[in-house]
């Protein structure tokens, strides 16, 4: 197979998990319980297919264009492709397929379980790594925003507009993004640099990079 980085560069992706479904020998990859990409291994446990969700009708374009893009095989042909693992796709057109693939079936999730599965607040943090997590505090997500440092009762300002204002999935839906309310939320134990930081980690951890 050409593509030997694509194990490392599904694995780094947030949530992800895969495993080996015995019977068919595919590798699968998966987000929130859910396949989204697939190595499919012939007898001798060589890739013979890559198959991947994708979107309809740019499935049909790409097949149009690439004569190692097919029909999902053993898939529902309409929303999946198969390709080559040998075969002539450019290798950045194969990350790009790859990482449509991982969010087409993460938007198949309701936005609350989308932030449960991604595992971090609207605003980028991961809960679970704050000193108050489950000690002050359940979490953003468990507690719809309605935090520790937030006014009692109400939930946390960025948490308001995202979730509950705009109905975002998170901040990484807003054109604004870092917004005046991120930094009017600022931690007061943090220097400027540490939240210039702070902010800087949260952006690239929603954007995905």
């Amino acid at each position: 197979m050409r593509y030997l980085w694509l194990d490392d560069y599904l694995m780094q992706k947030r949530s992800v998990t895969k495993d080996l479904q015995i019977q068919w020998n595919w590798v699968r990859y998966q987000i929130g319980g859910k396949m989204f990409a697939a190595i499919c291994l012939d007898k001798e446990d060589k890739p013979y297919y890559i198959n991947l969700k994708a979107d309809p009708e740019e499935a049909e374009f790409l097949r149009s264009q690439y004569e190692d893009i097919i029909p999902g095989y053993y898939s529902d042909k309409r929303n999946w492709i198969s390709i080559n693992p040998d075969g002539k796709v450019p290798d950045e057109l194969m990350k790009e397929l790859l990482e449509k693939a991982y969010r087409l079936m993460l938007k198949g999730f309701s936005k609350k379980r989308q932030r449960e599965i991604l595992g971090y607040s609207c605003c980028g943090e991961e809960c679970d790594s704050c000193v108050a997590y489950q000690k002050d505090c359940n979490g953003c997500n468990a507690c719809q925003g309605k935090v520790f440092h937030a006014p009692k009762g109400k939930p946390c300002p960025i948490y308001a507009c995202s979730v509950q204002k705009h109905h975002y999935v998170n901040c990484a839906d807003c054109a604004e993004l870092p917004c005046m309310i991120w930094k009017m939320t600022r931690d007061p134990q943090l220097s400027d640099e540490e939240f210039e930081t702070s902010i800087r980690e949260r952006v690239q951890r929603l954007r995905g990079k």
